[in-house]
C-alpha cells in the first residue's frame, strides 16, 4: 500500500499570523537575515565537527518559522528541530526539504503524517515504537529512523536510564523502526551549574555505551542546546541544538561575543498630548506627572507581547533617547513620557526592542534588559511577541 496522501493536518485552525500586506498600524517586528545567517557562522565555528540543527520551536522564537527555515536552510544548516508535529507540517508545507526532528514526543494518532512528511520523530514510550511499526506495516513503507530520548535529570520527558533497557526491547521487537539518534536535555547549562551537566553526561554515556552493547550503532549522539554548545567539545557530541544563540541572544553572559540580534520591534507615535503636572496617566492612575509633560501614545500593548510587568518600570526609544513608559500597560496601548525629546512629532520612530541611532544619540534595549525588567526570561521575551505583530524581513 503507498503512504497516505499529504493531508490538512493539523486538524484545527491554526491562529493567522498578520501578514505585512494587511498591516494598517505601524507596529512590526523587523527580521534581519543578515544576522541570522551571520550568528549561524559564529555558532559553526564554536561547534567544531558536529553538526548543526537549529532550535525553530514557537514559530522560530517568534521570529516566523517558514522565513527563518529557509534562510538557515539556504546557509547550510544541517537540520531543524521543533517542538510540535504541527510545526515540522508547516515547515514541509513551506518547502522545507531539510531533515526536520519533532522533539516534543506527542503525535497523537497521526503517525501517517510523519510517515507522509518524511519527519523524524523523537520517542520515549515503548508504545510509540509498536505504533510506528504498526503504520508502516499498513502502509508497507521502509523503516523509519528515530530518535530515543533519555531523561538524564530534567524530569520532564524521555525514559530514565532504569527503563532504556523495555525500549532496546522493543526496538529489536520491531526491527521497522530504527533508533538513529540518542539524545538528552541539560537542565543547567545556562544556569553555569556544569558540575550536574557532567551528571548528565554520565548518566548518557552509560546509555549510548549500552545501545551499543544492544547492536545499536553508529548512533548519532545530541544533548548541547546553545549554553552547552558554548561551554566546551565535552558536550557537543555529534549534533548541537542551539536556540536562542541563533537569534543573537547569549544563553549566558559572556558566553559568545559577536552574535547580533535578529528582531528589531518598532512602532510609531500616534498621539501626543501635553498635561500638567499632577497628571494621571493610564488605567489605576499609577503614574502622575511630576512635572508638565509631554506623552506619546505608542500602538502596542500587552496584546501584543509587551509585558504589562514594563509598566512604569520599561523604556523605549526615540530619536535615540531612552524614554520611560508611564502608566499601566493596556492591551493595545502604552503611553511614553517624550518631555525630554525636543521636536519630537506624531508618526516620529518609536523602538520597543533593538537598536536605534536618532538626532540624539544612539541606544539598544535588549532581551535581557526587557527580561530583567519584566522578571523574566529573554525566551519569554522573543516568542511572546504576538502573532497580530507582523513580521517584515530584510537583507542587511
Amino acid at each position: 500500500m503507498a503512504l497516505p496522501a499529504i493531508s490538512p493536518l493539523p486538524r484545527v485552525l491554526r491562529p493567522r499570523r498578520a501578514a505585512p500586506s494587511d498591516a494598517v498600524r505601524p507596529t512590526r517586528a523587523e527580521i534581519n537575515l543578515g544576522n541570522l545567517r551571520h550568528n549561524l557562522h559564529v555558532l559553526r565555528r564554536r561547534a567544531g565537527l558536529a553538526q548543526m540543527f537549529g532550535v525553530l520551536k514557537a514559530d522560530a522564537y517568534g521570529h516566523g518559522a517558514p522565513a527563518v527555515a529557509r534562510t538557515l536552510e539556504r546557509a547550510g544548516i544541517d537540520g531543524i528541530c521543533v517542538a510540535l508535529l504541527e510545526e515540522g507540517i508547516e515547515l514541509r508545507e513551506a518547502g522545507i526539504k531539510a531533515p526536520i526532528l519533532v522533539m516534543g514526543g506527542y503525535y497523537g494518532d497521526a503517525w501517517s503524517e510523519v510517515l507522509a512528511r518524511k519527519l523524524t520523530p523523537v520517542v520515549y514510550e515503548p508504545s510509540q515504537i509498536e505504533a510506528i511499526a504498526r503504520e508502516i506495516r499498513f502502509f508497507e513503507a521502509p523503516p523509519l529512523g528515530v530518535h530515543l530520548k533519555v531523561d538524564t535529570g530534567m524530569a520532564r520527558l524521555g525514559v530514565r536510564a532504569d527503563r532504556v533497557e523495555e525500549m532496546f526491547n522493543a526496538f529489536d521487537a520491531y526491527p521497522e523502526v530504527k533508533l538513529q539518534g540518542l539524545m538528552t536535555h541539560f537542565a543547567n547549562a545556562d544556569t553555569g551549574d556544569m558540575a550536574f551537566t557532567d551528571e548528565q553526561c554520565a548518566l548518557f554515556d552509560a546509555t549510548v555505551e549500552l545501545a551499543r552493547r544492544r547492536g545499536h550503532s553508529p548512533l548519532v549522539r545530541h544533548a548541547a542546546n546553545s549554553a552547552a554548545l558554548l561551554r566546551g567539545e565535552r558536550y557537543r557530541y555529534d549534533l548541537v541544538r542551539p536556540g536562542i544563540a541563533l537569534f543573537g541572544v547569549e544563553p549566558s553572559p559572556g558566553l559568545c561575543d559577536g552574535l547580533r540580534l535578529a528582531m528589531r520591534v518598532r512602532s510609531e507615535i500616534i498621539a501626543l498630548r501635553d498635561v500638567p503636572e499632577e497628571s494621571p496617566a493610564g488605567y489605576g492612575s499609577t503614574w502622575r506627572a511630576p512635572r508638565p509633560a509631554r506623552i506619546a501614545t505608542i500602538p502596542m500593548g500587552y496584546a501584543d507581547g509587551l509585558n504589562r510587568s514594563l509598566s512604569n518600570v520599561g523604556r523605549v526609544l526615540v530619536h535615540g533617547r531612552s524614554c520611560p513608559i508611564v502608566g499601566n500597560v493596556s492591551m493595545d496601548l502604552i503611553q511614553v513620557d517624550v518631555t525630554e525629546v525636543p521636536g519630537v512629532t506624531v508618526r516620529d520612530e518609536v523602538v520597543l526592542l533593538g537598536a536605534q541611532q536618532g538626532p540624539l544619540g544612539s541606544d539598544v534595549i535588549t532581551p535581557e534588559e526587557i527580561a530583567r525588567a519584566s522578571g523574566t526570561i529573554p525566551w519569554e521575551v522573543l516568542t511572546g511577541i504576538s502573532r497580530r505583530v507582523p513580521r517584515f524581513y530584510r537583507e542587511p
